[in-house]
């Protein structure tokens, strides 16, 4: 199936390493041939760059780079560009970085170990105004025993097939909402599942 679709009219890429911002710019060229794209390694220089009459549309980045302050320029940017969305691109995957950037205003996450492939279609999921978490290339794990899953993982998927929202799995697990979107991320992967109803019966037919 084709990735390409009406594009963005700038889209900014934030990268230290040369050689990753221009893999991930001809992943975004194949999502948005027609995209205006702009990066730089160098986060004070960029913003400078991009700030304007025409505000950016997407912005991908990575967590450390020069001048880049994760939590506080997430928010930041999120307040400056309220309609902009904004894609973490990173090696630093831990549950709590995520859920900090999430909560900062991030609209989705993706582990740079991800195939560009994969890359590229959790950045279009993004664009099409999804929450996305994808820590890992999607097809590694597959459920064929309750071993895939963490206990944390299992308590949520419990909560999950009881119907409860993400708000409130995360009272009654004493965790973050943002927390709580990463744990019902993972599980869909890790069951190879798309709606919570999908993951509700998965977890049934696996005796979880």
């Amino acid at each position: 199936m084709s990735l390409s679709r009406p594009c963005p009219e700038r889209i900014v890429i934030a990268d230290d390493h040369p050689m990753f911002r221009e893999g991930v710019r001809r992943i975004v060229q194949r999502i948005c041939p027609d995209a205006h794209i702009v990066e730089g390694g160098d986060w004070n220089n960029l913003l400078g760059q991009v700030r304007g009459e025409n505000a950016p549309d997407i912005f991908i980045l990575d967590l450390i780079f020069p001048g880049f302050e994760a939590e506080r320029s997430v928010g930041a940017l999120r307040q400056e560009f309220p309609r902009a969305s904004i894609i973490i691109l990173s090696m630093i995957d831990s549950e709590e970085t995520i859920a900090a950037v999430l909560a900062a205003g991030a609209d989705g996450f993706i582990g740079k170990a991800v195939p560009p492939h994969e890359i590229g279609l959790a950045i279009q999921a993004v664009r099409d105004g999804n929450f996305v978490v994808q820590r890992s290339p999607a097809g590694l794990e597959r459920p064929s025993a309750k071993g895939l899953l963490t206990s944390r993982q299992i308590d949520v998927l419990h909560l999950l097939a009881m119907g409860k929202t993400n708000k409130e799995i995360g009272r009654e697990l004493q965790i973050s909402p943002f927390t709580v979107r990463i744990h019902v991320s993972d599980l869909f992967r890790v069951l190879d599942v798309r709606t919570r109803t999908a993951a509700a019966a998965k977890a049934a037919d696996l005796e979880l």
